[in-house]
């Protein structure tokens, strides 16, 4: 809400003052695609890839384990004595939440992960962009989102900056 607000109020300010508006240079960053289209987000995206496999791994063969004992308490149910039934459900029980705290916790960790990857790559593309803005005399470089009704192609600076943001990793 607070972006379509600054938008409009950019708007009347510019379209009021004839002046001003000749010397204002815009632009705009599909930030989506630089986070995407980087190097770092590519490898943010490979290294997420893994632990989720791993971790998938893991939880399939708890699962197999979980449905294995399921099996054994429903074939031998009937056989146990109730104390013996009795052990074996707790046991399954004691497995299903350690199963559920276990995904939980991997999909938490998995989450904190991704949000400490995005922030570094965001904060590095802002540099970036801030620096590309100066540089080259913007005056408002904006994240293309929703509220932008219509934005001329030309006006695209993610190709650029992503270029630059990608060469100042390598140094």
């Amino acid at each position: 809400m607070k972006r379509i607000f600054l938008a409009g109020v950019v708007a009347m300010v510019m379209a009021s003052t004839p002046v001003f508006a000749a010397d204002v240079k815009l632009g705009y960053i599909d930030m989506q695609r630089a986070l995407n289209g980087s190097e770092s987000g590519k490898e943010a995206k490979e290294q997420l890839a893994a632990r989720v496999k791993k971790y998938q791994d893991e939880i399939n063969v708890k699962q197999e384990d979980l449905k294995k004992l399921k099996d054994e308490l429903e074939k031998q149910g009937m056989l146990l004595s109730d104390s013996a039934r009795a052990a074996k459900e707790k046991d399954y029980q004691n497995k299903l939440k350690d199963f559920q705290r276990f995904t939980k916790d991997a999909q938490d960790e998995l989450q904190g992960k991704d949000e400490e990857f995005t922030r570094k790559i965001l904060e590095g593309l802002e540099k970036v962009i801030q620096e590309y803005g100066r540089k080259n005399g913007y005056t408002f470089i904006f994240v293309r989102n929703e509220s932008m009704l219509f934005v001329d192609d030309k006006t695209d600076l993610t190709e650029e900056v992503l270029k630059l943001f990608n060469a100042n990793r390598k140094k």
